[in-house]
């Protein structure tokens, strides 16, 4: 399955969402920056409000595209312990790498919030939505962290992801629409005939949009 790009994947995955529609209780959490347009598009179509929750992966030594953790907006972590063994990554740098995160995470929020507080989601539907998730590492962390919020149900939305990956993120979730799990998957960017980046400018744009209804 292929997307045009991610604002056909969330209208795919908005149709998956339907039962949501027009219901009070309904948040959704987009994961920047990609995810937000995809998020856009499900916010839209189910007549909820959108809001950005951003989680960051901590990088391996050396080969940072290599996720030994990651680390959620309220400051929690999860760490790969058989990686991060494997690797023999000191606890120096993991403690160092977590702090740049934690700041990195706290000027984004700055930048697309404002002074905006975060949302109130105990008791709430929520759901997560990114453009897709290949390890993922930093969708567990943001389900973990999310969960302790209390919402009533967490829905983990994503319109690709390889079939282990969602497996166990079914584990974590309430619930996960997936709308393709092909194998073998090498990336995400490789389902998208337009992958292009999304801009910081972009994702205050789509935000503002919907905060303006």
């Amino acid at each position: 399955m292929y997307f045009q790009d991610r604002h056909e994947a969330g209208q795919l995955l908005a149709e998956e969402l339907d039962f949501l529609k027009g219901r009070k209780d309904v948040i959704i959490l987009a994961i920047p920056r990609g995810g937000v347009v995809v998020g856009y598009e499900v916010a839209k179509a189910l007549g909820a409000p959108l809001e950005v929750y951003i989680t960051h992966k901590i990088g391996a030594p050396y080969n940072p595209e290599l996720a030994i953790g990651a680390v959620a907006s309220d400051g929690g972590v999860v760490l790969d312990g058989n990686l991060t063994a494997q690797l023999g990554v000191p606890d120096g740098y993991i403690e160092a790498e977590t702090k740049r995160q934690r700041e990195e995470i706290k000027r984004r929020m700055t930048k697309y919030q404002g002074e905006r507080p975060p949302p109130e989601l105990e008791g709430k539907t929520v759901v997560l939505v990114d453009d897709g998730v290949a390890t993922g590492a930093t969708t567990l962390v943001a389900v973990r962290a999310l969960k302790k919020q209390k919402p009533a149900e967490l829905i983990l939305a994503i319109p690709v992801g390889p079939p282990d990956t969602i497996a166990g993120l079914r584990r974590e979730a309430d619930r996960v629409v997936c709308l393709a799990t092909p194998e073998p998957f090498w990336a995400i960017g490789r389902f998208y005939i337009d992958f292009s980046q999304t801009s910081d400018e972009e994702v205050i744009a789509l935000l503002d949009e919907l905060r303006k209804q």
